[in-house]
């Protein structure tokens, strides 16, 4: 009779685990793009392009910790801050 529940609870947990894994593999990928997307942006801003700075600052301000990390990676781009 104990087989059966700590059967269940381990079915569980496998499951949540395998979701873990699958959940975060995009993540890094889409982590990636967008900072290869913010990368393409700055560059574009920094030949000139209004809107390519627009988008630039609207892509670190959705995240507060990303925008905390940018300014520490990249903290000549942050120049009036200092």
């Amino acid at each position: 009779m104990t087989l059966k529940p700590l059967m269940t609870a381990m079915a569980v947990v496998v499951g949540i685990s395998g979701m873990a894994a699958i959940g975060t593999t995009p993540a890094r990928a889409q982590n990636a793009a967008v900072e290869a997307e913010i990368l393409g942006f700055h560059q574009l801003c920094d030949k000139g392009d209004r809107k390519a700075c627009v988008r630039f600052g609207m892509l670190i301000g959705q995240n507060q910790q990303r925008h905390a990390d940018w300014r520490r990676a990249h903290a000549d781009w942050f120049w009036w801050e200092h």
